[in-house]
């Protein structure tokens, strides 16, 4: 299995106008993240886990040619805001995508895509096939995506454990059951916004003491905020096996 980071940056800290800070203006390209998401490729399939408002320039930069699924961890616009762009892989594969929501992040994107819809089916829209998620797992072909709930403050958000791979954004907190899930896992993704307290998301610290409780062989940090710093300078600060994401980065996992 295959592991794309198609972003690894948030909304979460960036100024409306355009910031001048070190890391916005930084030449290193592991310093240019967009918004988080990853993209998964198995035994010819391919799966995006979050469709952000940068997905079609995700899609584009990766060079994807086939889209077979997208997975939503919850409904803030950073993380569904892409969703119109299947319509180009509608046209090339001349079929609906399939689409995996709770019911409550479904509900979402039909008032944000109402559009999609409706019942007048406008020509050229995006084509959807619409999966409920429970607290179950699913199998997307013979992928079994084992849903993991984590708190975004006070609104419920889905990560996911993938075989032996788990990926979790916008997490403050984990309830030990859910924990449970997650060990065992050889590969860890986790949000580690800024250095600063964080009403919503893991810290840098945070993320660390995670990580250290999960002991995973390998932890990438994702959702990164420019406020931590440029990513050559944040690295030194990371103990052995726990690593900043980058866009673009690409991995190989059980």
């Amino acid at each position: 299995m295959t592991v794309t980071f198609l972003g690894t940056g948030t909304s979460q800290g960036v100024p409306v106008i355009a910031c001048d800070c070190e890391v916005c203006t930084s030449a290193d390209p592991r310093d240019n993240r967009l918004r988080t998401s990853v993209m998964i490729e198995h035994e010819g399939q391919v799966i995006v886990i979050d469709s952000g408002p940068d997905f079609r320039c995700q899609m584009l930069r990766e060079k994807v040619q086939r889209l077979d699924a997208i997975v939503f961890t919850h409904e803030h616009k950073d993380h569904i805001a892409g969703l119109d762009d299947i319509r180009a892989f509608n046209y090339k594969q001349q079929g609906p995508i399939d689409v995996y929501a709770t019911t409550r992040v479904q509900e979402a994107l039909k008032r944000e895509f109402h559009y999609i819809f409706a019942d007048f089916k406008y020509p050229g829209i995006p084509q959807l096939t619409l999966h409920t998620i429970t607290d179950e797992p699913f199998f997307i072909g013979d992928l079994k995506f084992i849903p993991i709930e984590v708190m975004h403050y006070k609104l419920p958000v889905l990560g996911f454990r993938i075989n032996d791979f788990t990926y979790i954004t916008d997490a403050k907190t984990v309830a030990e059951k859910e924990v449970e899930k997650i060990k065992g896992s050889k590969v860890l993704v986790i949000n580690a916004l800024q250095k600063q307290e964080h009403i919503s998301h893991f810290t840098f610290d945070e993320a660390i003491a995670f990580a250290r409780m999960i002991g995973a062989e390998k932890t990438y940090f994702t959702h990164i905020s420019h406020r931590l710093g440029k990513h050559a300078d944040t690295s030194k600060a990371l103990p052995p096996g726990i690593e900043l994401a980058y866009d673009g980065l690409k991995i190989i996992t059980d």
